[in-house]
């Protein structure tokens, strides 16, 4: 399931963004790469342990939690803290696939890598390239989104990022463990809450809106760990 969520970041959050990546040092991206990764990854990060990403990471996880979209589409038991990079002259990240579970930097935890998810910080007009390229059963789906929206998607999916041609593409990263792993799961429930949302819209306080979010939470239930 590969779902846009808008508008994480106000204006403000998104200007601030840029000026504290504009003057952050920048380190070669295949330092969080794995082996395979590795070989095809040409950008940039600010390091993880950095004070930048540590305050721009702290800004976005706060609003994710006021976003009921990325909770309905995710699910979240535990988010990665975000990881941020930059293309530009060129640069790309050849096809890839995420790692499955990925050390939280500075703890003894781990999660498991259900979602991942990427959060635009550079108006697309600003820069040519840069597409994020997605692979799953219904073919590819080439994203670049607005400066403040995010797509998250199974980090299972086969993915690349075009060359940026001209201009910059700065983005924030990470990945999502779940309380539900199957992404057919999530998948059901997701359209189900969705459809809760429209019935309740058309019919305000009509008891179908109670009996249907019954079915929603038993199927929760069913598929959750937590």
């Amino acid at each position: 399931m590969i779902v846009q969520v808008p508008s994480i970041l106000n204006p403000q959050q998104i200007a601030h963004c840029r000026e504290v990546m504009n003057r952050a040092n920048w380190v070669d991206g295949r330092v969080t790469a794995g082996h395979q990764s590795a070989t095809v990854k040409d950008n940039r990060q600010l390091p993880e342990n950095s004070p930048e990403a540590h305050e721009l990471g702290d800004m976005i996880v706060a609003a994710l939690e006021r976003s009921p979209l990325f909770i309905t589409a995710a699910l979240p038991l535990r988010v990665f803290p975000p990881l941020f990079n930059r293309y530009e002259g060129g640069e790309a990240f050849g096809a890839h696939l995420d790692n499955s579970i990925r050390q939280i930097p500075g703890t003894p935890y781990r999660i498991r890598t259900d979602i991942s998810a990427t959060l635009f910080l550079s108006a697309p007009e600003t820069y040519d390239g840069g597409e994020l390229v997605i692979s799953d059963v219904y073919g590819t789906h080439a994203v670049k989104l607005a400066a403040d929206d995010m797509v998250v998607y199974p980090a299972s999916s086969l993915h690349h990022v075009n060359p940026v041609m001209r201009g910059v593409r700065l983005a924030a990263f990470f990945w999502v463990q779940s309380m539900v792993r199957d992404d057919g799961q999530r998948t059901l429930l997701f359209d189900l809450d969705m459809a809760i949302n429209k019935v309740n819209q058309a019919l305000p306080n009509h008891t179908a809106v109670v009996e249907l979010t019954n079915c929603y939470h038993k199927l929760l239930r069913r598929f959750a760990e937590v």
